[in-house]
């Protein structure tokens, strides 16, 4: 995804509660140091926190996530071709995001979590606290 993708998104967020965060925590990816995003955020008065360079700990929940993909998506599996590779993966993201319950989202599934605040103008609040 470009910056500009992630400015889509963003604004698709938005339609929840006719708002923008104050704050966005992002590494330093090339989608989240385009142009693109950072013309948005300045023209939205939204704040974009980089992570320090080689400081995983900044964004600890997305290193939680890759160390679960890590140690179950990609360490437990052997890959034949990468066909195979992206059916096992995808089989994987299917399963951590339809099936497993997650302590952070009150040991709901993602889905089960999205069905039961999609709509309610709360919603943006309890998947992100620091936006208001």
């Amino acid at each position: 995804m470009e910056g500009q993708g992630v400015v889509q998104v963003m604004e698709r967020l938005r339609l929840f509660n006719n708002r923008y965060p104050e704050r966005i925590q992002v590494d330093n990816g090339p989608e989240f140091i385009s142009k693109d995003l950072d013309n948005w955020a300045y023209e939205n008065g939204v704040t974009l926190d980089f992570s320090r360079p080689g400081k995983p700990t900044d964004n600890a929940l997305i290193e939680s996530f890759n160390g679960s993909f890590r140690d179950e998506g990609l360490k437990s599996n052997w890959f034949l071709s990468l066909d195979d590779a992206k059916k096992k993966v995808e089989a994987w993201r299917r399963d951590y995001n339809g099936f497993r319950p997650h302590s952070s989202l009150g040991n709901l599934t993602p889905e089960q979590f999205r069905e039961q605040h999609i709509g309610n103008p709360k919603f943006l609040r309890l998947a992100c606290p620091d936006c208001g």
